[in-house]
């Protein structure tokens, strides 16, 4: 009888991923399945001041308070 595994150590969130630029697009293009995602435009959010990353994938990324990695 063969058994299937999840190692739960190969699993990774945003939040989790060191608060650096490069190690947000390592993240973003293991998750889009090796295809490289890198930064299209960088602003500053006039509301919050917060560093804005608009990426190729699409979606933009900025840090909250605790300086994690957020969807913005």
């Amino acid at each position: 009888m063969s058994q299937a595994f999840v190692r739960e150590s190969d699993e990774q969130w945003l939040h989790d991923v060191t608060p650096t630029l490069n190690a947000l697009i390592v993240f973003l293009t293991r998750e889009n399945n090796g295809i490289r995602v890198y930064e299209k435009k960088q602003y500053t959010d006039s509301k919050t001041g917060k560093t804005v990353y608009e990426m190729s994938n699409g979606l933009t990324y900025g840090k909250d308070e605790e300086g994690r990695w957020m969807v913005t």
